[in-house]
């Protein structure tokens, strides 16, 4: 078996503003929608690594999601600290728009931590939920002492937080550093509009780093990337950019979603189902359509609970 890694945060959101009731909607948030992304198209030869952190408050319940998994390492669990897990308060005010209230003290990784956790790892997602998963200082280390290839959504790395716990858009200081960390980059609209106003510019930055495809989701709009090719994610770190080759870009086109819509997550099964893809072999824009349609899936499903389920177009057990 080929072991993917999974670093990110497990939240435990309390959503207002999206049922139709009054009464807020508890439940598991966070990497858990990417992990039921994976779950659902990983190739049948890769397996789950979690490398993930919860609270003590959480750790049975986490755990108990993370067994609904088949996916997974047999022997894999969460990590438990004894901190209170990371917990987040959503508030619709629109489909797309939204505040988002974070508590919780779920500590990042430190590379001795880190380190001897990624020797036997074939590739690793990294997810950005809190923003605090590693310093610079720890994603450099893992540049540098995990050969095979990475994939980042940088996500909450430009989310900064208030005093009351808000979370705040805000720039990325030294940018061109994490886009050395990784080899396929992935950023929302808002997230690329505050690295820089020129998104050809900024792929031209992130490819002089060492990145190989950078994508940029549009929520309605679909997606865009931009790759050098030739590209293959398994061997992106031993194959390297072809020189003088010119930038390829497109828009893939969003799939129409159906029944109650819930945007929670969308990114997240996004991700987890694009680097699925690419882990098979798929060409950049066939894993860029199917993660598309995951994500456009996802609308028509609220929570992470089962998810996996429903992304298939299997009957949800209840």
């Amino acid at each position: 078996m080929k072991r993917l890694g999974v670093i990110g945060t497990m939240v435990w959101d309390t959503i207002y503003g999206r049922a139709e009731t009054r009464t807020p909607v508890e439940e598991w948030g966070g990497i858990s929608y990417a992990l039921a992304g994976l779950e659902a198209s990983l190739p049948p030869e890769w397996e789950i690594v979690p490398l993930i952190k919860v609270g003590r408050d959480l750790a049975r319940r986490a755990n108990e999601f993370l067994a609904a998994l088949t996916r997974r390492s047999s022997a894999a669990r969460f990590i438990e600290v004894p901190e209170p897990n990371n917990r987040v308060t959503l508030r619709y005010l629109s489909d797309e728009r939204r505040t988002e209230r974070l508590s919780g003290g779920v500590p990042g990784w430190e590379w001795r931590e880190l380190g001897p956790l990624v020797r036997d790892l074939d590739a690793i997602y990294l997810n950005f939920i809190s923003g605090f998963e590693l310093t610079l200082e720890t994603a450099q280390h893992l540049r540098h002492g995990f050969p095979g290839p990475i994939y980042a959504d940088l996500h909450s790395l430009l989310l900064g937080v208030s005093g009351d716990g808000t979370r705040v858009a805000q720039p990325l200081p030294h940018v061109a550093q994490w886009f050395g960390c990784f080899d396929v980059v992935q950023l929302n609209e808002q997230e690329l509009a505050l690295i820089g106003e020129d998104p050809l510019a900024v792929a031209a930055t992130a490819f002089a780093q060492g990145v190989r495809v950078l994508v940029v989701t549009l929520g309605p709009a679909g997606a865009v990337y931009f790759v050098v090719p030739p590209f293959e994610f398994q061997t992106a770190r031993t194959t390297g950019a072809a020189r003088g080759q010119p930038i390829r870009t497109a828009r893939v086109a969003a799939q129409p979603a159906t029944g109650p819509l819930d945007p929670t997550g969308c990114g997240d099964v996004f991700g987890g189902t694009m680097v699925a893809q690419l882990v098979r072999g798929l060409e950049v824009e066939a894993a860029v359509e199917l993660a598309n349609a995951a994500a456009a899936r996802n609308v028509g499903y609220r929570g992470a609970t089962n998810l996996h389920y429903h992304l298939r177009g299997e009957i949800v057990p209840r």
